[in-house]
């Protein structure tokens, strides 16, 4: 599907022209958006726009790296959106030029949709043009960032809450979940983050002026959430360390109980061993109570280890 919006002189911004409408004279500039574009409208990219071939495969293609390309009539941008709330990137493809900006995404966003809502609403305030434009749907986008940033974190207090239960299989399974969901967040915002750090320092795009401070407020955001990323991930680090520490204290712990058990039962083996042999003339065979003497001894020998072994503080260690 496309939607336009153009701004006519002598007029305000105008909604669903056709494409042919927009070449008129009296159209100082114009959006074209191709939402799920099929075959048909993608194809309007090289016929009716004439963009470099270059480019447009980038939007066909599939998922791109956020990039920045110059071309002699536009600009050529990639972004990166996120999946309805989700730590997914979708691609947003964008061309600049003087007076039009194009925008080509297979996924339906609704970055793009409040984009526009607000452009219409400043319009009635002050002039906008196609790089106001290009600052709305990006700021749109980096602003979804923040929610997915703080549902992670959300998450991570709870871990905290339940942290009696950090070696739980569920609970462990959460944090390589968020500690995942992390890293995909890190790489996108990484790659908008240099994405950003070009178009500001970037000569081919010094014709923004003093709208140049509209991405700069972009850009700190991205710094904001770059950190808040790298802050979470240490919390995941340090509960995943907790886990191992917690599994080889409980590890050592089941192994001393089983050493302390066999060793109880070592000695009294032996005693076994020896009563047990089936020679003839052996002493003590014909004892009438030296069945319940052997038991009394080995009864008595196991009393002695475990009083030994707690007197050693072998448990004495807590859960």
């Amino acid at each position: 599907m496309i939607h336009t919006l153009a701004k006519k002189a002598m007029s305000g911004l105008q909604t669903n022209l056709s494409l042919e409408d927009l070449s008129a004279q009296d159209v100082e500039w114009y959006w074209v958006d191709f939402d799920v574009p099929d075959e048909e409208e993608a194809a309007l990219l090289r016929t009716f726009f004439r963009f470099d071939g270059l480019s447009i495969d980038d939007c066909l293609e599939g998922l791109e790296r956020p990039k920045m390309d110059h071309y002699d009539s536009y600009d050529f941008f990639v972004f990166y959106a996120l999946k309805e709330g989700k730590p997914e990137p979708v691609e947003l493809d964008l061309f600049l030029g003087k007076n039009q900006i194009v925008t080509f995404h297979q996924q339906t966003l609704m970055e793009v949709e409040q984009a526009c809502q607000q452009v219409l609403d400043v319009s009635q305030k002050q002039e906008v043009g196609p790089d106001y434009v290009a600052y709305q749907i990006l700021d749109k986008i980096v602003d979804q960032y923040f929610p997915v940033v703080y549902q992670i974190e959300d998450a991570l207090n709870d871990l905290d809450i339940r942290s009696s239960d950090i070696a739980s299989r569920h609970l462990t399974e959460q944090i390589f979940e968020i500690r995942n969901n992390l890293l995909k967040l890190r790489h996108i915002i990484g790659s908008m983050k240099e994405l950003l750090y070009r178009i500001l320092n970037s000569e081919h795009l010094k014709g923004l002026g003093d709208k140049i401070r509209y991405f700069n407020d972009i850009y700190d955001h991205l710094l904001q959430l770059s950190d808040m990323i790298d802050s979470n991930r240490e919390l995941t680090a340090d509960a995943r360390d907790n886990y191992l520490s917690l599994v080889s204290f409980r590890m050592n712990r089941i192994m001393t109980i089983l050493t302390v058990v066999t060793s109880i039962f070592i000695p009294m083996t032996f005693l076994t061993g020896i009563y047990g042999m089936n020679f003839h003339y052996m002493p003590e065979l014909k004892w009438r109570y030296g069945y319940f003497i052997v038991l009394g001894i080995m009864a008595l020998i196991g009393i002695v280890m475990l009083l030994w072994f707690k007197r050693k503080g072998w448990f004495g260690m807590k859960k």
